[in-house]
């Protein structure tokens, strides 16, 4: 196997597909926030939602962002159970959302199979300001293992909490990207030379962090504009 697959589908279709066991699963689904009723939701695309009014870019939307609570709690379990499925024995999830979505995911990684380790804060340092309220400023990582969590060789420590921005003008390449140097932190999870999966890949920014750190990695991606961007950049790293 190379270091690096990208699979063009949707998370549901092509994981039942895979066979080869992975070291860790890290993933960043659509967090099908936003909307006080079902009508809001269904009129609102992910641009609506995570791209200012005023942005000075035409990245590609994205599918899948405009389920209720219950559908995303089911949908979400049905995903990372089949990633359990996959996982080795101590391997590690680390699946983002924001506080809106955090107990509806918590209880689809419980549902899947996962043992629910903890809840790792990232601070993102430029957000945006709320009126007559607190900033935004945060989201969050939660962890969870498949039985006990892998015993690294030399023993590592991971940090409790994150900081970073995403990134902007012409480095920034999706709508919720992520940033490297928060997942280069993010895939020590996984052992060096393992592999990572990340059945949400978007623009790749998991696998670049993962090759970055000496691991291997294979996404899914629905979107053809993002594989498209997420083959450039894992073929650059």
């Amino acid at each position: 196997m190379s270091d690096w697959t990208l699979r063009h589908g949707d998370a549901l279709t092509v994981l039942p597909t895979l066979d080869t066991p992975v070291d860790a699963v890290i993933c960043d689904p659509p967090y099908n926030s936003g909307g006080r009723t079902n009508a809001e939701r269904r009129a609102q695309g992910a641009r609506d939602k995570y791209v200012s009014g005023d942005a000075q870019h035409a990245l590609a939307d994205f599918d899948g962002d405009t389920r209720d609570q219950r559908a995303y709690t089911h949908w979400l379990g049905l995903v990372l159970g089949d990633a359990y499925r996959l996982t080795l024995l101590g391997g590690s999830l680390l699946v983002f959302t924001d506080w809106a979505q955090l107990p509806a995911t918590s209880d689809a990684l419980q549902a899947a199979g996962w043992t629910w380790r903890g809840i790792i804060p990232w601070r993102k340092p430029i957000s945006r300001p709320v009126k007559n309220g607190f900033r935004r400023e945060c989201e969050y990582v939660l962890w969870g293992s498949r039985g006990d969590p892998l015993r690294h060789a030399p023993t590592i420590y991971l940090p409790g909490w994150l900081e970073g921005s995403q990134p902007r003008g012409a480095a920034r390449v999706h709508i919720t990207q992520k940033p490297v140097e928060v997942m280069r932190q993010l895939v020590r999870i996984a052992p060096q030379g393992g592999l990572i999966l990340d059945p949400f890949a978007g623009s790749g920014t998991t696998g670049v962090a993962a090759l970055q750190e000496g691991r291997r990695f294979i996404g899914i991606e629905q979107s053809a504009a993002y594989v498209t961007t997420a083959e450039g950049r894992l073929t650059a790293a």
